[in-house]
């Protein structure tokens, strides 16, 4: 079972790099408060389902399965298991925070905050 949408067929159906940002709620100014833990894990996790190479590295590594995380998304352990698995791939870790447009020390304080 694929956890990803499938993909446009025509190239002209892909977004510009620029609409693949995903966006988090605003805060009043960046020097403001940030998104919260809870939902900065939530687009973590989107970020990490968007490859599927990526989202099966992920499930493996972390033994969850499909049902597992959708049941799991109350549960602070389960959140932070997509933080988890990008602190642990510095390459994901910028990548992520860059399509995030947070800084990659915001999502390891998500994650630190989530499961202290």
């Amino acid at each position: 079972m694929s956890l990803l949408a499938p993909h446009p067929t025509k190239t002209d159906d892909y977004p510009s790099k620029e609409d693949r940002t995903i966006p988090l709620p605003a805060a009043p100014d960046r020097d403001g408060p940030s998104a919260s833990p809870q939902v900065l894990a939530l687009a973590a996790l989107g970020w990490v389902l968007e490859s599927e190479e990526r989202a099966a590295r992920f499930l493996d590594l972390t033994g969850l399965d499909p049902d597992m995380l959708r049941a799991g998304l109350g549960d602070p352990a389960i959140l932070a298991s997509p933080l988890e698995f990008l602190t642990n791939h510095e390459p994901d870790l910028i990548r992520a925070a860059e399509a995030l447009a947070v800084t990659p020390e915001e999502l390891v304080a998500a994650k630190d905050a989530l499961v202290p």
